[in-house]
């Protein structure tokens, strides 16, 4: 039986039972669109993450107190007071960790911040006055706080865009005094709209010295994190290791088992996000392809049913000289039919949802 002759004896006997013929079509488009539409979804949050996560650039370096989690159940030994003021001092020693470019100490937590009657609920971060380099962000209005700001503790904050529409309005706020904890703050500078840059939301941020957030916002002595730039990326596993060094002396640490702190790279944390979103988009993938193997199911009961139903067809056909491939050849290329139009609408309409997943993933 030619071909042209196969396709229009399967078009006449799909086009016999429309709703059966739609409905195994539809399986296929769904189990399809499913695949394509959450891979997409699963590549984009990956993306997402990984942009917002580089925006402190590829020569910076994390040091994080407590063990270094093992696992999510573990994520508690990252609460820890290790990193304290005489470890600021020696890895900012030239000696001791010669290749470091910048070195930041940071304090952080939400906060309630108010003016007037209006407030707020920001994270504060408490910072040197390197924060701005390192975050590459500066005020749109006003100015930064300095290193003599720091040393002085004075109560400077610059805030984001988000913190001084919800706290002024319109209305000016440089120069006006905000309050956080029961503390006073002149407010010198507002950042522009940043979004997210790594950890932090520069929208809904306050920026303070980390002298005042440790003293009068947090009542602590220690850091939550030292955020490290160094000279070169070749250089980095060098400050890696002289970071450790410093740090185990500091802290009487012989062992690195036994160690209080980790040390974290961008591209250590990138494969590690990468990993973790990879067997995630795996996982939902393989729950989405189930919907194509029922459809798959479908198509082979739909076929079965077609059969039975068509015996004296069958019979007829044979009678008048058909062979039995030739029978076989017209029932496979009805599935073929549907499973190609089930195929073809199924890749267009994911294109397409993964077109607009691809364009709400860059907005955000």
């Amino acid at each position: 039986m030619k071909t042209k002759r196969l396709f229009k004896t399967a078009m006449t006997g799909l086009k016999t039972h429309k709703s059966r013929s739609f409905l195994t079509i539809l399986g296929i488009v769904i189990g399809i669109t499913a695949i394509i539409l959450v891979m997409s979804i699963g590549q984009g949050a990956q993306d997402l993450i990984l942009s917002q996560i580089q925006g402190l650039g590829s020569r910076t370096i994390v040091v994080i107190p407590g063990r270094e989690p093992s696992g999510p159940s573990d994520i508690a030994q990252v609460f820890s007071d290790s990193l304290k003021e005489k470890d600021l001092n020696l890895i900012s020693r030239k000696e001791n960790v010669p290749n470091a470019e910048k070195i930041m100490p940071i304090v952080f937590g939400g906060e309630s911040s108010a003016y007037g009657n209006e407030t707020y609920r920001a994270t504060v971060l408490g910072a040197s006055a390197d924060v701005f380099d390192v975050f590459d962000i500066y005020p749109a209005k006003g100015i930064p706080f300095s290193e003599s700001d720091v040393r002085g503790r004075q109560a400077y904050a610059v805030i984001g865009s988000k913190v001084k529409t919800e706290l002024f309005g319109e209305s000016e706020a440089v120069g006006e005094r905000i309050k956080i904890k029961e503390k006073n703050f002149r407010v010198i500078g507002i950042l522009p709209k940043k979004g997210q840059v790594s950890f932090f939301n520069f929208d809904e941020i306050i920026l303070v010295t980390y002298t005042v957030g440790q003293d009068s916002l947090f009542g602590i002595k220690y850091f939550h994190r030292f955020i490290i730039s160094a000279d070169t990326e070749e250089n980095i596993p060098k400050v890696v290791e002289d970071l450790k060094i410093t740090l185990r002396n500091s802290h009487g640490i012989t062992d690195p088992e036994k160690d209080d702190f980790f040390v974290q790279t961008q591209a250590d944390l990138a494969l590690r996000i990468g990993t973790v979103t990879n067997i995630l988009t795996l996982l939902l993938v393989s729950i989405a392809a189930i919907s194509l193997v029922v459809g798959g199911i479908g198509i082979m009961n739909i076929m079965l049913v077609a059969v039975t139903e068509r015996t004296r067809e069958i019979g007829l056909r044979k009678a008048l000289g058909a062979a039995n491939r030739d029978i076989l050849r017209q029932f496979l290329f009805e599935a073929v039919i549907l499973t190609g139009i089930g195929g073809i609408l199924g890749i267009l309409i994911g294109a397409l949802l993964a077109f607009g997943v691809s364009l709400i993933l860059s907005k955000a």
